[in-house]
């Protein structure tokens, strides 16, 4: 190996750690301000319809935060971007919330989401592995999750809505590999698109386990 290809190897490794470093610090800044606009939104006991109004809201800033994120507008829009998708889970978490141990309940699926994010995130760091052969299973499984839900909006059917968010759950486990993967090789280079990506993981598979804990406690 050259000198040359050393350097090269140590610049790129210096550039994943800055890159990893910059993501983990925005994505605990961005995950305790959600926390906050959630909160917030309970507080106010926000309805049914101002939580959906926010869910397209939050949809409309990740496309500005995505196209913004190049630029150094782009810390303010990814804030802007999680905490309307934060104050989007007012009205559910106050649902889960007055059920018996409620509070309870959400703070063991927030419990149980940290510890299966940080496990995937830190295997596959330490490990380096390749996970893109997932891509296609994981956007093709994302598809028939969504329209699966679309389609138990109509029918209200129980037991779809436990194997739905069984399959999210099981997804964002995937996806937390795929992003994390793609930030330690070079496939994401940007810490806002790279914050994003593991924000909504992190996100998805909070709601995914929050609904099935909730489901037998669901008077």
């Amino acid at each position: 190996m050259t000198q040359e290809t050393l350097y090269s190897t140590s610049a790129s490794t210096l550039e994943v750690n800055k890159l990893l470093k910059n993501t983990y610090m925005l994505l605990s800044m961005t995950l305790a301000f959600s926390a906050l606009c959630a909160g917030l939104a309970m507080a106010l006991n926000i309805s049914p319809l101002v939580s959906i109004g926010l869910s397209i809201g939050g949809l409309v800033l990740l496309f500005v935060t995505l196209r913004k994120a190049e630029s150094a507008a782009g810390i303010f829009w990814v804030f802007a971007f999680t905490g309307m998708e934060g104050a989007s889970l007012g009205y559910m978490l106050n649902h889960y919330a007055g059920m018996a141990n409620g509070p309870q309940l959400i703070m063991q699926a927030l419990g149980l989401t940290s510890v299966i994010f940080v496990a995937l995130s830190a295997y596959a760091v330490t490990t380096k592995k390749d996970f893109s052969f997932l891509r296609g299973f994981l956007f093709a499984g994302l598809i028939v999750v969504i329209a699966a839900a679309v389609i138990n909006i109509f029918m209200g059917n129980s037991v779809a809505f436990m194997a739905i968010n069984a399959g999210l759950a099981l997804l964002m486990t995937g996806f937390i590999l795929f992003d994390t993967s793609r930030i330690v090789n070079g496939g994401e280079t940007n810490y806002i698109r790279a914050t994003i990506s593991l924000y909504l993981d992190f996100l998805n598979l909070f709601i995914a386990l929050l609904h099935l804990m909730g489901i037998g406690n669901d008077d």
